[in-house]
């Protein structure tokens, strides 16, 4: 019985595998393969790759940064510079627009008095309460022009920031100085009333021309109400005045900017007190003095306007 179940076994295993050679060739294949070292293997993954040498400036940088000396950089130090500048800027604008601030407050209260004149008050009082404020406007351009001793050669860098006003200062003066005189305020004495005779502040001369213009927008309302009041010779005086004065800034090649425009106004201003004198001198209530010559000065200031 045991040679029997011998038997079997054989034949089953000659079943599953025809060809037992190929499996001993297979098992002294295997013990032919040679197995590389440990020891040879870990010693070639553990060999070191040279070492990576560093630019010479990058180690200068590096032995700078360690020895506490910082690098130089020329474009943060630029800006650093340019914000310290700014700043330096900002706080003196703040400075400046502090006084002109108090300056613009002036001027209005001025103006508030100069138009008492169009209520037909005695002119000697009106120009007693404008007056009163010119002595301020000219305290205050002192202390601005110390605020700008503080930057020499920068005044037309921060000039727009007062620039208005003193236009509109130079107007209250000129208008005030008319009705005074009967004349034009002159450059040299309007800066000498505002203390701006200085040769690094000064005023500028396109400001005053802009003040100028400007008064002559107060005139043709001041003639409306003059001859209201029965004073009919002041069409004929306010008259004279802008034509000599138009002709004069006939003499100015001016361009087209803001005092060219403000120039034009100047015309309109003279064609409307024209209209107020001739209705008056044709109703025979203007006076016969000076009457030579207003047909020849009536046409050519037409055609003044006209171009």
């Amino acid at each position: 019985m045991k040679s029997a179940f011998c038997s079997a076994c054989s034949t089953i295993s000659r079943s599953l595998n025809p060809n037992p050679r190929s499996l001993s060739a297979l098992s002294g294949l295997r013990s032919t393969v040679v197995t590389p070292p440990l020891r040879s293997f870990r010693s070639r993954c553990t060999t070191r790759a040279p070492p990576f040498r560093f630019r010479s400036s990058v180690t200068r940088c590096f032995s700078a940064m360690s020895s506490g000396e910082a690098p130089a950089l020329p474009l943060e130090k630029q800006f650093e510079d340019f914000r310290a500048q700014l700043e330096d800027s900002v706080s003196l604008r703040e400075r400046i627009r502090a006084v002109v601030l108090e300056i613009e407050s002036t001027t209005r209260l001025m103006y508030s008095s100069l138009l008492l004149v169009y209520l037909s008050r005695p002119l000697p009082e009106v120009l007693d309460k404008a007056k009163v404020h010119i002595g301020t406007l000219k305290d205050q351009y002192s202390r601005l022009a110390d605020i700008l001793s503080e930057c020499p050669d920068q005044y037309y860098r921060y000039h727009g920031d007062w620039r208005s006003e003193t236009q509109t200062a130079v107007c209250l003066l000129a208008f005030t100085h008319y009705l005074e005189t009967g004349n034009l305020l002159l450059h040299n004495e309007a800066g000498e009333k505002l203390g701006l005779n200085n040769s690094q502040f000064g005023l500028d001369i396109e400001d005053y021309l802009v003040g100028v213009c400007f008064m002559s927008n107060e005139l043709p309302r001041y003639v409306v109400n003059q001859v209201t009041a029965g004073d009919y010779d002041c069409p004929r005086k306010v008259w004279k005045f802008l034509t000599e004065l138009n002709a004069a800034f006939r003499m100015l090649n001016l361009r087209n900017d803001f005092l060219r425009k403000k120039f034009d106004g100047l015309k309109y201003d003279l064609r409307r007190v024209e209209e107020v004198y001739y209705d008056v001198k044709i109703r025979g209530l203007a006076s016969g003095g000076d009457s030579s010559g207003d047909q020849d000065s009536k046409k050519s200031d037409d055609s003044e306007v006209v171009h």
